[in-house]
């Protein structure tokens, strides 16, 4: 998947997961390959996105996740 995290002023990533895990507003949950289209508000927590390069994680206050189509956009704070 095609994953963009976005911050008001920076893009803080951009690249390929193939798993994408987010803390929403009723607990964590995982996006993956050719998932149904979502639009999801985001709670304070952890991001962790399974890489090719391995697992890499972002800290974040607050967000919304936008997907379809394997292409993930979250904003975040």
């Amino acid at each position: 998947m095609n994953v963009k995290i976005i911050k008001p002023d920076t893009t803080v990533f951009e690249g390929t997961a193939s798993l994408v895990q987010l803390p929403g507003t009723s607990g964590l949950f995982e996006i993956m390959n050719n998932h149904a289209p979502i639009i999801s508000a985001l709670a304070p927590g952890k991001i962790r996105l399974v890489c090719e390069e391995g697992e890499r994680l972002f800290e974040i206050n607050a967000g919304v996740v936008k997907g379809q189509h394997n292409d993930i956009l979250i904003l975040i704070q």
